[in-house]
């Protein structure tokens, strides 16, 4: 049911998911836009990520304890209240791990960018699906280390930054990500351990796709496999987007999640602030 702007009752709540090597930062310009109409919004840090974490990817050794800073906010939520979550780049196997742990706190899950698995496979298929379908040079001087057993490091080099991720940014966004770069993990071997996800959980919460048109780091291909792979409910474009549209179209990206809110109408409480 879509709700007229005349209708709304309660703001929304926002919960905002980095995605590899990023952090709480890169939503920096999307935060005031989404407060300014209205509605809270939660720009996390998973962990070993950001400027606000401590502790060192060494200490994180499993996709879940990668996402427990998200699943402890979820789990903190009132009973009633539902989230917005949104999901960037492998922010998006965040998301699915949790609406497949808490679907009743969650009124809608959006993908931006962002990897977005099936129930038919496990969820690391969808990555696997990205190295067979991408072009090996596409993530050029990426680092790939593996300097434990079962958990490969990933640092994206400058030339990935600038040519594949940040291509539409300004050269002030672009240096600030440089700057502001943390080592993560696909978690590949933990994730293709990890059983699929279900229907009556993970697939029983609605979602929504944008599709950033000129990515290079995920291309738009790649995209348009995965909401053909598993439909959402609604699908968005945002035109002159590269991989970081919170970034290079802050306006945009706030519109079409404006849209989602009055869409799938989340309950908030106000005194929770």
């Amino acid at each position: 049911m879509v709700i007229k702007e005349s209708e709304r009752v309660k703001p929304s709540h926002f919960v905002l998911v980095h995605g590899l090597c990023h952090g709480a930062w890169n939503w920096f310009k999307l935060v005031p836009l989404l407060k300014s109409e209205g509605h809270r919004v939660s720009a996390i840090d998973l962990a070993a990520s950001g400027v606000r974490t401590a502790e060192s990817l060494s200490e994180v050794h499993t996709f879940r304890d990668y996402s427990q800073p998200l699943l402890d906010l979820l789990a903190s939520l009132p009973e009633e209240e539902k989230v917005i979550l949104v999901g960037h780049s492998l922010g998006g196997l965040n998301l699915a791990l949790a609406m497949e742990a808490f679907p009743e706190k969650i009124s809608t899950a959006v993908f931006v960018t962002a990897f977005m698995p099936d129930c038919s496979s496990p969820p690391s298929s969808v990555l696997k699906q990205y190295f067979t379908m991408t072009p090996p040079d596409t993530l050029l001087d990426t680092l790939f280390t593996t300097p434990e057993k079962h958990k490969t490091v990933v640092l994206f080099g400058p030339n990935c930054l600038s040519l594949r991720f940040y291509h539409n940014c300004s050269p002030e966004d672009l240096s600030l990500g440089l700057l502001m770069l943390r080592p993560g993990s696909l978690f590949l071997e933990d994730l293709s351990a990890s059983p699929n996800l279900s229907e009556e959980k993970y697939g029983s919460v609605p979602r929504v796709y944008i599709v950033c048109k000129e990515d290079k780091g995920i291309p738009e291909e790649f995209q348009q496999w995965m909401i053909k792979n598993n439909p959402p409910e609604m699908v968005m474009e945002i035109q002159g987007a590269d991989h970081m549209p919170m970034l290079c179209k802050p306006n945009h990206l706030s519109l079409s999640l404006l849209k989602v809110a009055n869409t799938y109408l989340g309950t908030v409480h106000t005194h929770a602030h």
